[in-house]
């Protein structure tokens, strides 16, 4: 593989971010098919009425601790809040991808670029969420 041919790399990351949207859909499909078949005798309603006051799948706390205590248990609600982080880890690691990519050409430039994204993505995911005038 020539990392210096356009192509070469383009593949690399169409690739990544395929296989990330592949595996999202797929988690996200299995914890669809638990919640119908889990709940399909019951009035599913309660279940998908959108409630101001908690989270709109119902009262499922969305946390990171919370969603790893629902995989235990095949929480639906928690295997759809994997796929979905899947699907937004998807296009940070294409760019974290591109930086060692970068990096191995040679190419220092893209190499802080690059570097300046990943940074940006990090920021907007990690911090803007404490900032009062961005809903934390």
């Amino acid at each position: 593989m020539n990392l210096k041919d356009p192509k070469s790399m383009n593949n690399i990351l169409a690739n990544v971010l395929r296989t990330g949207v592949s595996i999202s859909a797929a988690v996200i499909l299995v914890g669809f098919l638990i919640f119908v078949f889990r709940y399909a005798a019951l009035s599913v309603s309660p279940y998908i009425q959108y409630h101001s006051g908690i989270a709109p799948h119902g009262d499922f706390s969305v946390s990171l601790s919370s969603m790893v205590t629902g995989l235990t248990s095949f929480n639906p609600y928690s295997i759809i809040e994997l796929g979905l982080l899947i699907l937004l880890a998807t296009p940070v690691s294409r760019v974290f991808l591109s930086i060692v990519l970068f990096e191995l050409e040679g190419d220092r430039r893209y190499v802080y670029i690059t570097l300046a994204v990943f940074l940006i993505l990090l920021f907007s995911m990690i911090i803007t969420p404490f900032i009062p005038s961005f809903g934390g």
